[in-house]
């Protein structure tokens, strides 16, 4: 593979620092996916709201994972992630890969309007200090109303939307000479698998689920290229 040491205007050493922080928050993504991995298998979600309450009251560190603690952490040190791919990619078609950036850094605002961990954790200690059953009642109402939100239209919306943003950066890589073509395979790979949310049913599910594989290896191999950026 060619050496790249300069971009069109000045040479990427200037940005070993984002390079390093990325590089840093792929091995720390790739950690989590195990860590919600192992939860999931070992503790699946519960299916209602008092499952969730009880969760909450045997273990809230586990409740939270179990409402994607983890993934809400993912989405804030991905974006070093999407910066360093623009620094590198821009060369090959800056408005394409401005636009994955763009789309990518609102996928990721909005996700955090459907984040519901910390508040299903208010509202569990509530259930929990509760002294009639109209406040259990109101309660429950209430952790109903959060589970809804929790897959909406946030959710979904933001999870295509930080599809596209890996599937053109993807793309865009077929025509760099900093990542192989390899990289840029598995990158679009993955980002078609992720172009259906996870609530769309039996198909988003396991899509979903299938869209690990290809991130995974995309994730190892795109951080090993800032690994051998930042020497």
């Amino acid at each position: 593979m060619k050496n790249v040491s300069k971009d069109s205007d000045n040479n990427l050493s200037k940005w070993n620092s984002l390079f390093k922080i990325s590089k840093y928050s792929l091995w720390l993504i790739l950690f989590f996916v195990v860590i919600q991995l192992f939860v999931y298998v070992f503790s699946p979600p519960p299916k209602d709201v008092i499952g969730f309450f009880n969760l909450y009251e045997k273990s809230p560190i586990l409740g939270l994972l179990s409402l994607d603690l983890i993934m809400l952490i993912d989405w804030v040190i991905e974006i070093p992630i999407f910066l360093s791919l623009y620094i590198l990619l821009r060369r090959k078609n800056e408005s394409y890969i401005l636009l994955a950036t763009v789309l990518a850094m609102i996928g990721i605002a909005i996700y955090f309007a459907s984040g519901i961990a910390f508040e299903m954790l208010l509202l569990s200690n509530q259930y929990l200090q509760a002294t009639s059953e109209i406040q259990r009642t109101v309660l429950l109402s209430a952790g109903q109303s959060l589970l809804v939100r929790y897959q909406g239209t946030a959710f979904n919306v933001s999870y295509v939307l930080v599809a596209i943003a890996f599937l053109i950066d993807s793309i865009v890589m077929l025509k760099s000479e900093i990542f192989t073509k390899k990289t840029a395979y598995f990158g679009i790979a993955m980002g078609i698998l992720m172009l259906l949310p996870p609530t769309a049913g039996i198909v988003g599910f396991v899509c979903s689920f299938l869209s690990l594989i290809p991130m995974l290896i995309w994730f190892m191999l795109v951080a090993r290229k800032f690994s051998q950026l930042t020497k």
